[in-house]
């Protein structure tokens, strides 16, 4: 029944503007964060780029669904920090794969969804939001003028009555500034190799990290992110298989020189807020990241501040969504939490709360 579920989704495959501007609710968690780590380390911008577009297409066919394929934040952002080196972060980024393939074939995960309160997940969802507006605000305040230029270009985007292409058209304006800056590169490919990380790069601080990044993962990228996907789309995909999968590409795509990936319920809000509604969009997606990957310079030189207003967008769009909560106390005080600690802890707590409410109160 499962595979001809995907079979038919696989046949409404769509390609149309809306599946495009869907896209970008994913690549606009991603693109600052990929470039950031590019510029600040070793990892090789080219290959990252790869590695994402490779299986926005390999899990969006594999799921027929238009699902996320975000960094692994807690690690990106502690090497981006300077505390992780190239081969701790690698390192974290195997031993979280390993982990995740264990635990996926455990089905552990599944049964603790049936303990998570939609309350909870919206509470997810507005942590995210906050987080993407925090970042978003950052990145703008970078270069003020820029950031007040594309605030100007979605809102007459969005007066005009077209909303969800507000993203797009911001991204437009950021890729003219960075081809005024860049010209138009010559595009050339990337060489495609292990790029296996040294031994010294097994560490405390790369255990460490690991631990962190799995108590996210497993709040926001396997149990939020199916509770999504069944919200949105009826899709039955369990926690477990979210792991596994997740657990493979780690492990596939690491020993290459690919950025820690995750699923992510921030991305799959942020497609569905957008337009997506099929697995068209992660093709398209995954096409564009590999064009980019083909003309690094132009990636590199788009400007922070006009990606920072496309955070600010989505962050807007997660937060209309979360608002919709059965118990609004409940899903603030999650997202803020989300947002003072980290979304794993937030999850966890929320989880508690929810469980001790439904029994006790």
């Amino acid at each position: 029944m499962e595979t001809a579920t995907r079979l038919s989704r696989w046949r409404e495959l769509s390609f149309t503007p809306s599946e495009l501007t869907g896209a970008l609710g994913d690549s606009v968690t991603v693109l600052p964060i990929v470039v950031a780590v590019g510029a600040l380390t070793e990892l090789s911008l080219a290959r990252m780029l790869l590695g994402f577009g490779a299986f926005q297409v390999v899990w969006g066919l594999w799921y027929g669904l238009p699902i996320s394929v975000e960094p692994m934040k807690a690690l990106a952002a502690l090497a981006i920090g300077g505390v992780l080196g190239v081969d701790e972060l690698l390192i974290a980024g195997l031993l979280a794969g390993v982990v995740l393939l264990g635990v996926g074939t455990t089905g552990a995960l599944s049964e603790a969804a049936r303990y998570v309160g939609e309350p909870v997940t919206r509470g997810i969802q507005l942590a995210v939001a906050l987080i993407l507006l925090q970042t978003g605000v950052e990145l703008g305040l970078g270069d003020p003028a820029l950031a007040l230029a594309g605030v100007a270009a979605a809102g007459v985007v969005v007066v005009a009555g077209y909303r969800r292409a507000s993203a797009l058209v911001v991204l437009a304006l950021g890729l003219g500034v960075a081809l005024a800056s860049t010209g138009v590169p010559t595009p050339s490919l990337p060489a495609v190799g292990l790029a296996l990380p040294d031994p010294s790069g097994i560490t405390r601080t790369a255990a460490e990290a690991t631990a962190a990044q799995l108590a996210m993962t497993v709040g926001n990228a396997a149990v939020a992110t199916a509770l999504l996907l069944s919200e949105y789309f009826d899709a039955d995909v369990t926690p477990d298989e979210l792991a596994t999968s997740m657990g493979a590409m780690n492990v596939a795509a690491v020993p290459f020189g690919a950025l820690p990936m995750c699923h992510g319920s921030g991305g799959v809000a942020g497609k569905y807020a957008f337009g997506a509604r099929t697995a068209g969009s992660n093709v398209l997606l995954g096409g564009l990241y590999g064009v980019a990957a083909l003309g690094t310079a132009v990636v590199a030189a788009f400007p922070m501040a006009v990606l920072g207003v496309v955070l600010g967008l989505v962050a807007l769009e997660l937060g209309r969504s979360a608002f919709g909560s059965g118990h609004l106390p409940t899903t603030i005080a999650v997202g803020a939490v989300g947002l003072a600690t980290n979304v794993g802890l937030a999850f966890v707590l929320g989880v508690a709360w929810w469980v001790a409410r439904e029994r006790f109160l």
